[in-house]
C-alpha cells in the first residue's frame, strides 16, 4: 500500500470518527434542539455523492469512510427528524 493510500485511510477515519460522539450523544438523550436540519440534510446528500464518486473512481478510502460516515449523518439527520421540535406558528 502507498503512502498516500494510509494517508487517505487516516484521514477518512479520523474524519468519520469525529461523528460518532454527535450521535452517541444524540442517541442516548434524544436532544436535536441544536442540530441545524438544513446543514446535516445537505452534508448527507453530500456525503452519499462523495460514496458514489469513490465508487465510481473504485477509491477504497473514500468508499468506506463515505459508508461509515453516510450511516452516521443518516442516523443524526433521521433522530433530527423524529425527534426536532414542531416549526412555531
Amino acid at each position: 500500500m502507498h503512502l498516500s493510500d494510509w494517508l487517505g485511510f487516516t484521514a477518512a477515519a479520523l474524519t468519520t470518527a469525529s461523528f460518532i460522539p454527535q450521535v452517541w450523544l444524540t442517541l442516548r438523550t434524544r436532544d436535536v434542539s441544536g442540530i441545524s436540519l438544513g446543514m446535516y440534510a445537505v452534508f448527507t446528500a453530500g456525503v452519499f455523492l462523495w460514496l458514489i464518486y469513490g465508487i465510481v473512481e473504485n477509491s477504497w478510502p473514500i468508499i468506506v469512510a463515505n459508508t461509515v460516515t453516510f450511516g452516521l449523518a443518516a442516523s443524526v439527520l433521521l433522530l433530527r427528524l423524529r425527534h426536532g421540535q414542531p416549526p412555531r406558528e
